[in-house]
């Protein structure tokens, strides 16, 4: 396995060899422990894959400096993926074989070479609820809607190599990926290194948890990962999180994960490693880990990264690995400098943050992004300012005339999202919640929408064994399927008459979910406030149905007797949330669920498989359709060249996420998208999301930008995905206008603020903008994902770190000139010169984000894709 033997061990506990990070240290005089644990995983995976004593040399220089600008080669041992990102993902990998073969070659080249679990748990929606059979008709609403996209699924599991997939019903990747996927250590035959992995969510951090080294990328990388090509990099800086103390009782890990989303946001650890160390580590269990890992993106991090220790290989045993390999990794880890556990903090970072566990109080964030921390006592007042001040809404907090809903009103609670599903803590917490709710005689308001979506099938089995489930049922919250729901926008639509309701009065209404994305427009397009709570506080806020209460302070509602029940009534202590835990969450539930993970359902196997090398495209097909990304694909490449004439398509503010960019929920009908599927025939019942749709360019680019909540500021008070057009000056569509443009040659640009492309490793917000003929994007700061996808669908990234922008206003009559491309440079400037309408010449230098020479191959290719491909015709 190892190119590099001259660094070679033996791991004499079990004869298994491995590359020693100590003879890579001693040979390069390099203190391997002085090293982030993070950093040590990258660094026996450069050399074990890389065998070039300059590369090592790397890492010894970032110890001087903690930082650097070398360019280094990771190679992923693995790929996670779900639908969602998998489906076009494997669309992609389909139209390449059909290139290959155009071109004479042999179609099966196009085939993962490292291992790929797929997991499909984005597809099911909450239509039915608040039933016992609300699981089993979602379920069976999934596969109608979803039949075509699994046909493409189960022909990409019979065709490629080291490709499986888990179906539907089973959980969400990330918990999957916790509960069954991960292996700690990786062996290869006699052969032992890190488990590492990239995966197609940005969630795919909550591995970090267990030691694991993984995190997000857009399926474009992804695709390219499984294809054996190495994710050129920056070596990270590092930015250590010193944990000490323990949480209070009352304190969740939500809570905690809140108040780390907003004190890493305010530090600001965009495209860095954030690992955790300190006292305070040992005092949280894997489920907590998991909870804090899985939000990294959410703090902007490309990781957040706990060492292996005891707690990991106890979370280990309980999900059913042996005795044997347990063993393995801890004997590994200690050889390898990679055990967590009572070192001497050795370790140096570029920066550091402490966190006393002791200071953190229960909390909500909201009502647009995870970081705006609003802590329970607070809730009431500051929503009043947010009515205020962000919605721009008169503060009447009178119920309306015909019944319960106003502003502040809650319409949806879910317990939803792998943040939290994983962690037994807080789902048990949310069943004894319900339980001494009932017992109190609260109920569940009317108008609120309830689910529960259990992140695996572990979930259910304890809160059943606890009889949890039973008091979670009597408030509404039944079981509505194994999948990311409500986090991702398949919330269902609400009840005809709220929806009516909201509309005539445009009402401010809230959502409160137990999920790590908030943003505008993503949950459900008629509820404009969103709030990221835990699923105890889920409950809560579904027994009083409005936002706008500080539950620490004012009661829930009366008792049977009339006497107020208040929050602290119902709040169980630790020792009874442990005690179920201990009885419950045993080591044969995982082992006993997971026995049969890729069997699925009788509806999955009973979908038929089409055996063959090639894909078999179905010309009237409107969920999968042979994308145009590589028609005219020849082996030569044309250098960059000036980019003249540039319009402006679309002008943006600070926060733009992969959501405004490329929503994932429902279409309307009266957009481009919406159209588009009824002129094919598609019902707006039919319609499914954007997110399902993926598979379908056509659908995609029209949805690109079509955000409903999407503030372009070239337009005056307007809301969703609209420009102006020049030089007619017509206020059109983005897509028409982008239609119009193409027609007449018209390259384009996107302006935006800080923190542009932030949430969602989505890669159709990158594949929609180059079908929209997008060429440059050029904004304040932009968040690691969405770099790295723009880059590879070819568009360019600048930066405009002097704010040269900043007060400047588009109409789209401006033209952009970018300048000086033949010799564009990775991390150079590009000289730009933007004259407008009257004339006026503006001269801008701005920074190329194309971060590595590899990075510029790849855009010197139009794309990652098209590089690989042509690596493979060239052969």
């Amino acid at each position: 396995m190892s190119i590099n033997q001259q660094y070679d061990d033996v791991l004499q506990s079990s004869g298994k060899r491995y590359l020693s990070l100590s003879k890579v240290g001693a040979d390069l005089q390099l203190d391997v422990k002085a090293l982030p644990f993070s950093l040590r995983v990258v660094l026996e995976n450069v050399m074990r894959n890389n065998p070039d004593k300059k590369t090592g040399e790397v890492f010894r220089d970032w110890q001087q400096d903690k930082t650097s600008e070398a360019e280094i080669f990771y190679q992923p041992v693995r790929v996670l993926m779900q639908d969602f990102t998998g489906v076009p993902a494997v669309v992609d990998l389909a139209t390449m074989r059909d290139v290959i073969a155009e071109h004479g070659g042999d179609p099966q080249n196009i085939t993962p070479l490292s291992p790929v679990d797929l997991v499909i748990d984005h597809s099911v929606s909450v239509d039915h609820y608040g039933s016992n059979e609300a699981f089993a008709r979602n379920m069976q609403l999934e596969f109608v809607r979803n039949r075509e996209r699994y046909q493409l699924l189960k022909w990409a599991q019979a065709s490629f190599s080291n490709f499986r997939v888990v179906p539907p019903g089973t959980g969400i990747c990330h918990q999957v990926n916790l509960e069954y996927l991960a292996q700690v250590v990786w062996q290869d035959g006699d052969y032992l290194y890190p488990d590492t992995l990239v995966g197609t969510d940005s969630h795919t951090t909550m591995i970090n948890a267990l030691g694991i080294l993984g995190w997000g990328v857009g399926g474009i990388e992804a695709e390219a990962a499984m294809l054996r090509q190495p994710i050129s990099m920056l070596l990270p800086e590092v930015c250590g999180v010193r944990l000490t103390g323990r949480l209070s009782e009352g304190v969740t890990a939500t809570d905690l994960v809140l108040r780390v989303v907003e004190t890493l946001r305010a530090k600001g650890v965009v495209g860095k490693f954030v690992e955790y160390f300190g006292d305070g580590v040992a005092n949280l269990q894997v489920a907590e880990r998991a909870t804090i890992a899985n939000m990294a993106p959410e703090y902007g991090a490309t990781c957040g990264f706990f060492p292996v220790d005891q707690q990991t290989i106890a979370y280990l045993r309980l999900t059913g690995h042996s005795d044997q390999h347990l063993a393995m990794i801890e004997d590994y880890c200690q050889q390898q400098h990679l055990w967590g556990e009572g070192h001497d903090q050795s370790a140096i970072y570029s920066d550091l943050v402490d966190i006393d566990l002791a200071s953190v109080v229960p909390a909500i964030a909201g009502p647009k992004r995870p970081q705006d921390l609003i802590p329970l006592p607070e809730v009431k007042t500051t929503f009043s300012d947010q009515l205020s001040n962000v919605f721009k809404v008169a503060n009447d907090s009178t119920p309306s005339s015909s019944g319960e809903l106003r502003h502040g009103s809650v319409v949806i609670c879910a317990i939803t999202s792998c943040t939290n599903t994983s962690n037994p803590s807080v789902m048990i917490t949310a069943g004894l919640v319900a339980r001494k709710a009932l017992a109190k005689g609260l109920q569940t308001q009317q108008w609120v929408k309830t689910s529960l979506a259990p992140g695996s099938q572990v979930v259910s089995e304890y809160l059943k064994d606890s009889q949890l489930q039973d008091d979670l049922d009597q408030l509404g919250f039944h079981n509505v399927g194994y999948g990311c729901t409500t986090c991702i926008g398949n919330s269902g639509e609400l009840a005809a008459e709220i929806k009516a309701k909201i509309a005539e009065d445009n009402l401010v209404v809230c959502s409160v979910l137990s999920g790590n994305r908030n943003f505008e427009g993503r949950i459900n397009q008629d509820v404009k406030a969103n709030f990221l709570a835990s699923p105890p506080l889920v409950v809560a806020y579904a027994l009083v149905g409005r936002i706008d209460i500080d539950l620490v302070n004012e009661p829930l509602g009366n008792d049977r007797q009339g006497n107020p029940v208040y929050l602290k009534d119902i709040w169980p202590d630790g020792r009874e949330i442990q005690q179920i835990i201990s009885s419950v969450v045993k080591q044969e539930l995982f082992t006993k669920r997971y026995q049969d993970v890729f069997k699925g359902s009788a509806d999955w196997r009973n979908i038929s498989l089409t055996d063959s090398p090639r894909y078999r495209w179905q010309e009237d097909s409107t969920y999968i359709r042979k994308p145009t990304f590589f028609h005219g694909l020849t082996t030569t490449v044309n250098e960059p060249q000036d980019i003249e004439g540039a319009r402006v398509l679309v002008h943006l503010g600070d926060s733009v996420t992969t959501d405004h960019i490329s929503p994932a929920g429902a279409i309307k009908p009266d957009s481009p998208a919406g159209r588009y599927l009824q002129q094919h025939g598609i019902a707006s019942k039919d319609f499914n999301s954007y997110g399902a749709r993926r598979g379908n360019h056509e659908v995609m680019m029209r949805g690109t930008f079509a955000n409903i909540r999407i503030k372009n500021l070239m337009l005056n008070d307007v809301e969703g995905g609209f420009t102006r057009h020049a030089p007619s000056g017509d206020q059109l569509t983005i897509y028409e206008a982008a239609e119009r443009y193409r027609q007449g040659g018209t390259p384009l640009v996107v302006v935006a603020g800080h923190n542009y492309g932030s949430g969602s490793s989505r890669d159709w917000a990158a594949k929609g903008p180059a079908l929209l003929g997008i060429e440059v994007v050029v904004c304040a700061s932009i968040e690691r994902i969405h770099r790295s996808n723009l880059i590879g669908m070819g568009i360019l990234p600048l930066e405009d770190h002097d704010q040269q922008l900043a007060n400047l206003s588009f109409s789209g009559d401006e033209t952009f000139d970018f300048l000086n491309m033949a010799t564009i440079k990775a991390g150079g400037v590009i000289p730009c010169q933007i004259t407008f309408a009257d004339n006026r010449v503006q001269q801008l230098e701005l920074t190329c984000r194309i971060d590595t020479p590899n990075e510029l191959a790849y855009y010197r290719h139009r794309g990652i894709l098209s590089y690989v491909l042509r690596n493979f015709l060239v052969k």
